[in-house]
């Protein structure tokens, strides 16, 4: 677990950096990146878990903590499920760089990892500004039982 603060600034200028690399890399290479790219998803949920005062989890879930993190994230925080397919599609890109076997697919796979942590990073940085965010999410629970927000037809 890191307790450091979270830079997201820094970590903007870091996924900057990686896609840079992404067209260029070995698959070694890509391989390390990925796992940074999957820590720092890590290092993104830990930060919502300790501004809720929790202890973030080094739980698996599925075979990853990224996953156990935004279980835990989500307690209690319905409109927190509109991140758990950017989660889950963390991990599966992550998967898809370990697999690949060219490196077209490998540096495609890279790019698209880092587009979607970049997703997470700015959507748990603009839920700590703002509470509400994603509750807009057709996983949220208080507007599937209300039919708010739903047109007539669909109510």
């Amino acid at each position: 677990m890191n307790t450091a603060p979270l830079d997201f600034g820094a970590l903007e200028a870091r996924f900057d950096a990686i896609a840079e690399l992404s067209g260029d890399v070995t698959a070694r290479d890509a391989e390390v990146l990925a796992a940074e790219l999957l820590v720092d998803a890590e290092h993104i949920l830990e930060t919502w878990v300790l501004a809720h005062e929790g202890v973030p989890t080094d739980a698996r879930k599925e075979g990853f903590r990224l996953l156990a993190l935004h279980t835990q994230g989500a307690r209690g925080e319905p409109s927190f499920n509109a991140c758990r397919e950017t989660c889950r599609e963390i991990v599966f890109q992550h998967n898809v760089v370990a697999a690949s076997v060219t490196d077209e697919e490998r540096a495609r796979a890279l790019r698209l990892m880092i587009m979607v942590v970049r997703h997470l990073s700015l959507f748990i940085s603009g839920k700590l500004e703002v509470a509400g965010l994603g509750e807009f999410c057709c996983a949220s629970k208080p507007l599937r039982r209300s039919g708010e927000g739903l047109p007539a037809a669909a109510a």
